[in-house]
């Protein structure tokens, strides 16, 4: 991951933080909480006029394409030389120009690490989740919270709490279940992720549901102690893996994951069919 400031050049104030992650090549935008409307970025100013200071991926992907030159320029593979580069990458010329355009006084600088700002705010963000049934997600966040979130409570939100729509798309995800069931964890734990395409930012999750009084340390250990493979239910009932697979066909006990290399199974469900 690479780290920006930026900085206003009228009053050579940092105003915020770029992240980039190069493996992903996302951008995070992070804005100082002592911005209005008036002193943000323009294309920020509707996201710090209701309170939000993260921007979510595609408008600070917005943001650092304003201010490079555009892919299709007639000449652009005359620049690509003049800088020694291969291909276009925005990020590239960012770098190069300082982030600096005509439309403001805003530049970039890059830092070792992250602010401090940013590092207090990613307390907030997601370390995992878990995509479960009737359109629940459980997210695991990095203060230690766990939350079960119902996504058609928060897709009822009246448009006077969510006044910049920052859940486009969440309807399609309610009405296919093939397009839930996609739902992953976002780069840097900033939003949940549906077909790469849909993100409900972890803000709002966080805001959002019913708390759950157990962390993800909670069930890491119950994964460590109570999910078993093949060879330990073997084990534990002295039997073969062809009894093993009777006892699945017989519904005597199911796996919570199939392998061709050997199934997982519930070590409560495995013992109870030694009784």
């Amino acid at each position: 991951m690479k780290i920006f400031e930026i900085i206003d050049g009228d009053k050579e104030k940092t105003v915020g933080a770029l992240l980039y992650f190069e493996k992903e090549r996302t951008c995070i935008v992070e804005l100082q909480e002592y911005l209005d409307e008036w002193s943000a970025p323009f294309l920020f100013a509707s996201y710090v006029k209701n309170k939000v200071y993260t921007i979510p991926r595609a408008v600070s992907a917005l943001w650092v394409r304003g201010r490079v030159i555009p892919s299709g320029r007639q000449n652009i593979s005359d620049i690509l030389k003049v800088h020694h580069l291969k291909e276009y990458d925005e990020m590239k010329f960012l770098e190069i120009s300082e982030g600096r355009c005509s439309q403001d006084e805003m530049y970039i600088r890059q830092l070792d690490k992250l602010p401090e700002f940013v590092v207090e705010r990613q307390q907030k963000n997601l370390l995992e989740c878990v995509i479960l049934g009737a359109y629940n997600i459980l997210c695991f966040f990095a203060d230690g919270n766990t939350r079960k979130i119902d996504l058609k409570n928060i897709s009822k939100k009246d448009s006077e709490a969510q006044p910049i729509d920052r859940l486009a798309g969440l309807d399609k995800v309610l009405e296919n279940d093939r397009l839930y069931r996609s739902g992953k964890l976002g780069t840097g734990g900033y939003f949940v992720t549906f077909n790469d395409s849909i993100d409900v930012p972890t803000d709002i999750l966080y805001e959002s549901g019913e708390k759950v009084p157990l962390g993800l340390e909670d069930f890491k250990t119950f994964v460590r102690h109570n999910i078993i493979d093949t060879t330990e239910s073997c084990e534990m009932l002295e039997c073969s893996r062809q009894n093993i697979s009777y006892m699945v066909n017989q519904e005597q006990m199911s796996a919570v994951k199939e392998d061709v290399r050997g199934n997982l199974y519930l070590k409560g469900e495995v013992l109870s069919n030694r009784w």
